[in-house]
């Protein structure tokens, strides 16, 4: 399985300006442009591949390859809405698999796609990563996101905003951040 790419990225993000602004106590608008990079930092920090969470918030689309067919693909994340997936043949043309010889379940590890017994394992053409599983990912829109992740991005900003020009040797996590974080994470999957 190679490294997933995300395809399209969020078009919102978990915690609006507004949000950020009343949990910092800031009521004019000369810091906007900062507050509203804090709040990128905080969601890139727990969001996506990269992320702490493993997870992806905001709905969102990735790409994942691999190199050939198996009877069961794993698939990096939880919480995927929809997957596409498709193969180059052996002619270099891009081909649909039906969606009716596979499905996509989830267990303790996260989703994957398991394939009817009816599928015949295509040829796949000659460069890697001829397979690919399109996936919609995320929880949905901001208010779907579940309010503990978003308790703990919060504190996130308010830390990055608090100690904005260097970061303090004894600044760290707080325990309640990752509290908050702690029954969403995927950890070694």
């Amino acid at each position: 399985m190679h490294r997933p790419i995300l395809s399209i990225a969020p078009t919102s993000q978990p915690i609006s300006l507004a949000e950020a602004k009343t949990h910092l106590r800031v009521d004019a608008s000369d810091e906007d442009t900062l507050i509203q990079s804090l709040i990128l930092a905080a969601a890139g920090h727990l969001d996506g591949y990269t992320g702490l969470l493993g997870r992806c918030m905001i709905t969102q689309t990735w790409l994942q390859k691999f190199d050939d067919w198996a009877h069961v693909m794993r698939l990096p994340f939880a919480d995927i809405q929809s997957v596409v997936l498709k193969y180059t043949d052996d002619d270099g043309t891009q081909q649909t698999v039906s969606s009716d010889l596979y499905t996509v379940y989830q267990d303790a590890r996260g989703h994957y796609i398991r394939f009817e017994d009816e599928f015949s394992d295509p040829s796949v053409g000659p460069d890697y990563a001829g397979v690919e599983a399109t996936m919609v990912c995320g929880y949905g829109a901001a208010d779907d996101v579940p309010s503990a992740i978003k308790a703990a991005m919060l504190l996130h900003i308010g830390t990055l905003y608090e100690y904005r020009e260097t970061m303090a040797d004894n600044v760290k996590p707080s325990m309640a951040f990752e509290a908050l974080i702690a029954p969403y994470r995927r950890v070694g999957v």
